[in-house]
């Protein structure tokens, strides 16, 4: 009888990873209804007094059940630290954050065991390992951003040593933006501050336009549906020369790091666009000198040129789909690929920006750490 050869990974192969960074390297794991999800940090140098009080303040920024505007799923989300930290202080070892699962409601996700949700990652995830775990998308499920919040926060705090501080806010929801939002022809910006942004539940620092995101989100929760929008971002304090010249790039592996969020769609670092709409006599950033520095009289390059900071505030933007699990019928297939009915349960977020505002902050705060931590190698 003629047998079929057993599959084994080759030697040498690279197996799927969810790790990302060169010198700060970061790892996460835990699926959306595991026993728990989690993060690894090497890297980290040693002796940084971590605040665990703000590092608990950051999670609960990202943590479901905060507002009327996310989802209900109760989580408190704290964090239980199993290595490379000792009386206050980081050691330089493998720093270790769990965080357990209290609150999964897995039989919401029966229904959908065998069908494929439109536009999540049901079926990819199928296509790519032949096996999935289908409660509440495992992987691939937003609850996994949790480990990514706190390590970004250790990179926060580790970068505010420096004098770096990263900011997010809601630009738009759906059709509705905030007044005095960026103008990346002009190469002007927007100045919130975090308490102007933290004054919402929507996280837009625009009063009127987050009173109509929020009645535009609740409507769309009403209805079943869900809506996107956009995140703005803004790196100040950065000094010039964190990067590299070529394939890492900071804003390639910003824009890495930003596209790696759940929902995320679109990345934009300074002119965006609409940069190229223009002429180089209008786009290019003049250079002039302060007491600070040299600087540029304009910011069309959103802090990065050839790949390095040029020691301007990095800004940039990332547009985030409205969210795919949306509570109406929805004809779809089976993974035979027969004709069904989707009717999706469970508890999710009608719109992803409240939510997404920390995990862009987090992301970015990682991606500079590293790359201070690469100038640093090579300096001394």
């Amino acid at each position: 009888m003629r047998r079929t050869p057993r599959r084994t990974p080759r030697r040498g192969r690279r197996m799927p990873g969810s790790s990302s960074g060169a010198l700060l390297r970061v790892t996460t794991f835990g699926e959306s209804h595991g026993a728990a999800l989690g993060v690894v940090m090497d890297g980290v140098p040693p002796g940084l007094a971590l605040d665990l009080a703000a590092l608990q303040a950051g999670l609960d920024r990202r943590r479901p059940g905060q507002s009327r505007l996310v989802s209900p799923r109760k989580e408190a989300d704290t964090v239980e630290i199993l290595s490379g930290f000792f009386e206050g202080r980081t050691t330089g070892a493998p720093l270790a954050m769990l965080f357990r699962n209290a609150d999964a409601r897995s039989a919401d996700y029966e229904e959908m065991r065998d069908l494929y949700r439109p536009s999540h990652a049901d079926y990819t995830t199928d296509a790519r390992y032949g096996h999935r775990d289908w409660r509440g998308g495992g992987r691939a499920s937003a609850r996994e951003t949790v480990a990514r919040v706190a390590a970004g926060e250790v990179a926060r705090q580790w970068l505010a040593g420096l004098g770096v501080d990263v900011l997010a806010w809601v630009e738009s929801v759906a059709e509705i933006r905030m007044a005095g939002a960026d103008d990346p022809r002009a190469g002007q910006a927007a100045e919130p501050s975090r308490a102007q942004v933290e004054a919402s539940p929507v996280r837009c620092p625009d009063p009127a336009a987050a009173a109509e995101m929020e009645a535009c989100i609740q409507a769309a929760r009403r209805e079943g549906d869900s809506v996107g929008g956009v995140i703005r971002c803004r790196c100040t304090g950065v000094p010039a020369g964190w990067g590299e010249p070529v394939f890492d790039k900071l804003e390639a592996d910003l824009a890495k790091a930003m596209l790696s969020l759940p929902a995320a769609r679109g990345f934009e670092i300074g002119s965006g666009y609409a940069g190229a709409q223009m002429r180089g006599s209008a786009h290019n950033d003049l250079f002039i000198g302060t007491p600070d520095g040299i600087r540029t009289l304009t910011n069309r390059s959103g802090g990065v040129q050839g790949g390095i900071s040029n020691g301007m505030p990095i800004r940039f933007s990332v547009a985030f789909k409205p969210v795919a699990t949306i509570l109406r019928p929805q004809p779809t297939v089976d993974r035979a690929g027969a004709p069904a009915i989707l009717q999706p349960r469970g508890r999710h977020d009608p719109c992803v920006l409240p939510r997404a505002v920390p995990l862009v902050e987090a992301m970015a705060a990682l991606v500079l750490m590293d790359h201070a931590l690469r100038l640093k190698a090579i300096r001394g």
